[in-house]
């Protein structure tokens, strides 16, 4: 009853963050686009842009792909590479894709902890955006907490396998993708 309990919590915590993550994505893919768009209008219009646009699109490009991320992750649909997947006896499925999702979330764990010493230094440094003059720890630090957010999500995956999403991909050629066919 416990475990069942603590896996309906996390998986609503997972979705919890999904949406998060897509509101982010998307308002940052917004400022990216806005910002694109008035460095033109300018450029066309006096013929000299605007100094900032090339910096704030590179900051909010950075979120979006980072943030998008674990978009994929949560989704299923990251890239990997399947030419060995059947190069292992089928009935091995389950302890795989444990093992693959405990091997990925220490992988992000060891990850954001570099992240993590790497925004520390850019604090106590004080670096600063010379284009913008704003320091750079604030849009640094959105790579651990995207590291750290893959660990637990990878973690809960590995714990709780029922958790893990199923590729978009894998789902259309099985047959599972909405209770549909194939193709569907």
């Amino acid at each position: 009853m416990i475990t069942q309990v603590r896996k309906q919590s996390l998986a609503a915590t997972l979705r919890q963050i999904e949406r998060v993550e897509r509101v982010v994505t998307f308002g940052c893919f917004l400022v990216l686009i806005a910002v694109v768009f008035a460095d033109v209008v300018s450029r066309e219009s006096d013929g000299t842009g605007l100094h900032w646009a090339r910096q704030v699109g590179v900051y909010a490009n950075l979120i979006v792909i980072m943030f998008g991320l674990g978009l994929a992750s949560a989704a299923g649909t990251h890239l990997r590479p399947r030419f060995a997947d059947h190069w292992l006896p089928a009935s091995w499925s389950g302890a795989l894709d444990r093992l693959q999702d405990a091997g990925m979330a220490l992988f992000c764990a060891g990850f954001a902890a570099v992240a993590i010493g790497i925004v520390y230094q850019g604090f106590m440094l004080g670096e600063r955006s010379a284009v913008l003059g704003i320091v750079t720890w604030p849009v640094q630090a959105v790579m651990p907490l995207v590291f750290v957010v893959a660990t637990f999500r990878h973690g809960a995956y590995a714990l709780y396998p029922e958790l893990r999403p199923i590729a978009v991909a894998e789902a259309a050629t099985s047959g599972d993708a909405a209770g549909r066919g194939p193709g569907c």
